[in-house]
């Protein structure tokens, strides 16, 4: 299923040759490219701010976003990869402008639109969204997630990865940007590079987290073994220092990726840095 989103058309000339990710801290991102301003999983508590992750689990922050919420750009939308505390705040649910579209899980959407959001666009896995901005143009793909094993699945809320394909009304995908979610590494995953060989960028969310003891994202290792399954050109690892309940910290994975020689291929940011990226004219 595949549906249309249009956004208001401000006549600037979409740029297509380069583009942006702003590390805010978390999963969170304002990703610029295309003319299109997007903002992933909004985090916007501070040190020493707490968390409810569901059934009495809290955890706390232990870093600040690296600008606050009054101070985003003008927003196309947002991206919500599932909705739990450290992806969608309490900060968020107040502050965040309602009239934004966001796109999420039918579970996630189905809670903020009874907070007075504007009806977000629910995506099953595999499901896609078109969005139209000028001649710019945006695919959203829900990809498959799963953010932990057996009967903790139950417990935790549904979480969807996305896929990213930037163009154009008259020519074919400029980029293609891939964000895991919350998820750890299944079997599913594998379905992805078949259906999306050439993939530009990935943004990892790491950190392995643990509930009650359990890995809910992936850590150093499943980072490495994501790449290798979904074979980014360039991969930037986010949520990975933010909350008590990460256990695998971001050395981890640069010693795993330098174990696999994957070096050349990842680019780390700290909270408030921003990673420049080129795209050249022809995927090929």
């Amino acid at each position: 299923m595949e549906r249309d989103l249009v956004l208001a058309d401000t006549g600037a000339e979409a740029d297509l040759g380069s583009g942006s990710v702003f590390f805010v801290g978390t999963a969170t991102v304002i990703l610029r490219y295309a003319g299109f301003t997007i903002l992933t999983d909004p985090n916007f508590l501070h040190a020493g701010d707490h968390v409810h992750l569901g059934y009495g689990l809290r955890s706390e922050r232990q870093t600040n976003p690296a600008i606050e919420i009054e101070d985003l750009p003008p927003l196309d939308l947002v991206l919500l990869s599932h909705l739990h505390g450290d992806h969608f705040d309490r900060v968020a649910e107040e502050k965040l402008d309602k009239r934004v579209p966001i796109i999420t899980t039918p579970h996630a959407a189905r809670y903020l639109e009874g907070k007075g959001f504007r009806p977000p666009a629910a995506l099953g896995t595999w499901e896609s969204i078109l969005v139209r901005k000028g001649d710019a143009q945006l695919r959203v793909t829900a990809m498959p997630g799963t953010h932990a094993p057996g009967p903790l699945r139950k417990v935790l809320p549904p979480v969807m990865g996305s896929m990213l394909e930037f163009g154009t009304t008259e020519g074919g995908t400029r980029l293609r940007l891939y964000i895991t979610g919350d998820t750890l590494i299944h079997n599913k995953l594998r379905e992805i590079p078949q259906r999306y060989p050439e993939i530009d960028l990935a943004l990892l969310h790491l950190g392995g987290t643990r509930v009650l003891g359990i890995l809910v994202t992936m850590d150093a290792d499943q980072g490495v073994e994501a790449m290798r399954i979904v074979d980014p050109k360039t991969a930037i690892p986010i949520h990975y220092n933010d909350y008590t309940v990460f256990k695998s910290p971001l050395e981890d994975f640069k010693k795993a990726i330098t174990q696999a020689s994957l070096e050349d291929r990842v680019r780390y940011l700290a909270h408030g840095e921003t990673y420049e990226f080129e795209v050249p004219e022809s995927r090929g």
